[in-house]
């Protein structure tokens, strides 16, 4: 049976088995043991959206989403995230039986896998692209410890995983994808998780809005645009009511308001709005297609009473940018109550 190996373990996140454990331990610690009087797990929040950066980098931040994450009825978690390694237009299904930890091996669910590209609408995703891909190997030791403090120390008890990576694609063809991964999403023995960072600002993402003249401007608009300091359809906010008495925010506080916008869109539970949103402000979430396509997915539900859509439960930056030259990459994390 081919086996994923960790490629990321030991550079992106600890390779030793102890430590890791005792790392996860630690920032799971420092999540609250209740959010707005539910105890976490959340009952029934059977869907996430946690970031994939480095441990040291994004861990604290998605603990916030995997300590919600309600798994004692799970028998299959679906992993979604974008492609880093190669342009992909649609979805790709994963030709591995299992993803290696240094815990142990997460089993692929093979039946629900074959099902899928029987359909017709799925490509694979090139072994070699999939080893070299992070998005969907920095979840699956969070998903280890979360299976093991759900189901204990026997992994075969653990449930299969489903790896699918999310590219391109337009309106039609996320709603077309989540009306196809919908019915899984109706059965209440299955888990999701959605892998995306946020904002990515500075010259190297060739994205770095800043406030300037009243608007909020890009300094890399492209150049086939032939405009500088390109001017985003984005309404600014009255900074004033955010703190700001200058009137002259900071490069982060841009940043955190246009995560803001699509935090606020994602929250709404309107996939054309996510959309637009990303569109308008041209915001770098890497993972907007997958979010995307559960937004379609959860919308195709037609739930009731709050359920199906997200609640964002922290936000943080790698770092406060105040000059032109800096760098950041935004994390947030979420839980969907089905």
């Amino acid at each position: 049976m081919a086996i994923r190996n960790a490629s990321h373990a030991g550079s992106w996140y600890d390779d030793d088995e102890r430590e890791l454990s005792s790392q996860l331990d630690e920032f799971l610690s420092r999540v609250p043991d209740q959010l707005e009087d539910n105890d976490l797990p959340v009952p029934g929040a059977r869907v996430i959206i946690a970031p994939h950066a480095g441990y040291s980098y994004s861990g604290p931040c998605a603990a916030w989403a995997y300590k919600a994450l309600d798994l004692k009825a799970a028998k299959r978690v679906f992993i979604l995230g974008p492609s880093h390694t190669y342009y992909l237009r649609g979805c790709a299904l994963t030709t591995f039986n299992k993803y290696a930890t240094p815990f142990g091996d997460l089993v692929v669910d093979r039946n629900t896998v074959n099902e899928l590209r029987e359909t017709g609408k799925f490509t694979d995703i090139p072994a070699r692209r999939d080893v070299d891909e992070h998005s969907l190997e920095m979840h699956i030791p969070f998903l280890w410890k979360r299976l093991q403090q759900t189901f204990g120390d026997d992994s075969a008890k653990y449930p299969p995983i489903v790896p699918i990576l999310v590219g391109d694609g337009s309106v039609e063809e996320e709603k077309a994808f989540g009306s196809l991964l919908s019915p899984y999403l109706k059965d209440p023995t299955t888990a999701w998780i959605v892998s995306s960072d946020f904002c990515h600002w500075g010259s190297r993402f060739s994205y770095r809005p800043h406030f300037a003249d009243g608007a909020i401007r890009d300094m890399d608009a492209p150049l086939s645009k032939g405009v500088r300091h390109e001017v985003l359809n984005v309404t600014p906010p009255d900074w004033s009511q955010l703190g700001v008495s200058s009137g002259e925010p900071e490069i982060h506080e841009v940043i955190k308001v246009l995560d803001q916008l699509a935090m606020d869109a994602v929250e709404s539970g309107k996939h054309s709005e996510f959309y637009k949103v990303v569109q308008d402000s041209h915001n770098t979430v890497c993972g907007r297609h997958p979010i995307g396509v559960i937004m379609a997915a959860l919308e195709s539900l037609e739930t009731a009473d709050g359920k199906g859509k997200f609640k964002f439960v922290q936000y943080q930056r790698s770092n406060l940018v105040k000059k032109s030259f800096d760098f950041s990459v935004s994390y947030a994390s979420a839980y969907a109550v089905v």
